[in-house]
């Protein structure tokens, strides 16, 4: 029976090698934390329960790099098709292994959707010979709160476990009120803040010299997360005198355009993307 599970875990792998998908699910051995819903059924996008789980698509010609991918939502749901799984084809024809996550929500316990992350980042690195990735070259993607999510993990993890490099689309990134998206802090911090935890999880404030490369890239008339919240983190990357940083602020667009095409600058932005993408190892 081991057998027959690894060879179909391996043909399940090869195809995905051709832009299929392949879910694994994070934690077999049981959830490290809770947010008080994750432990029960059903685990659906109706009652916003999600089950933590990697989509994995492989590129036909890997460069040996590899991205996780945060979806929006506030963290009160999941955008997971603009903000996910659109993006993997865009990533596997430049050669990157595309890692779409579903991560619980936090419901106020600030660690879950976090270890949820750094989970995924570490199932990559595991994974890094037979994904044929380089382990040194594992990014993390985040839009809106999800951007928020993939800073916290740039920036609150040790050398080993951070992410190489951040793609962040209109993120979150302050927790301060009249700066943050409220829905997003409240549901992340609860909704009686500390001024250490508001400071902690303000991630332009945790950014020192070993925080990896970011490119971000949002409109200037983004009402929902004002543009202030991607200034401050480019800035703060910048003070730190951190390399091949990036930001990109497109005239209109408003915010959560994702990969719709739709989005007037779509094309731009995948230009600008791309390039950023195609330097960042040169």
């Amino acid at each position: 029976m081991k057998a027959l599970f690894v060879s179909m875990f391996a043909a399940m792998f090869a195809l995905a090698s051709h832009a299929q998908r392949v879910d694994i699910d994070l934690w077999p051995n049981g959830l490290p934390n809770s947010n008080g819903i994750d432990k029960t059924l059903p685990f659906d996008d109706a009652t916003r329960n999600f089950k933590p789980t990697i989509s994995v698509y492989l590129p036909e010609n890997p460069n040996g790099m590899a991205i996780v991918c945060c979806p929006g939502g506030g963290y009160s749901h999941l955008a997971q098709e603009h903000e996910g799984h659109d993006w993997a084809k865009f990533y596997n024809d430049l050669g990157i292994a595309f890692v779409m996550l579903r991560y619980r929500m936090p419901r106020g316990v600030t660690e879950v959707p976090i270890s949820d992350a750094k989970e995924a980042l570490r199932v990559v690195r595991e994974n890094a010979e037979k994904w044929h990735i380089d382990p040194q070259k594992v990014g993390i993607q985040g839009s809106s709160a999800g951007g928020h999510l993939a800073s916290t993990v740039a920036t609150h993890s040790d050398e080993q476990t951070a992410p190489n490099f951040q793609v962040l689309f209109y993120p979150v990134v302050s927790m301060v009120p009249g700066i943050t998206h409220q829905g997003s802090r409240d549901n992340l911090l609860g909704r009686n803040v500390s001024k250490e935890m508001e400071e902690l999880y303000s991630n332009a404030k945790q950014v020192n010299e070993k925080t990896s490369p970011a490119i971000l890239l949002l409109a200037d008339d983004d009402g929902a997360v004002i543009p202030q919240n991607s200034a401050e983190y480019y800035l703060a990357l910048k003070k730190a005198g951190v390399k091949k940083c990036a930001i990109h602020v497109y005239p209109s667009g408003g915010h959560g355009f994702g990969f719709r095409s739709n989005f007037r600058y779509h094309n731009e932005m995948l230009a600008d993307l791309s390039a950023w993408l195609k330097n960042l190892y040169k």
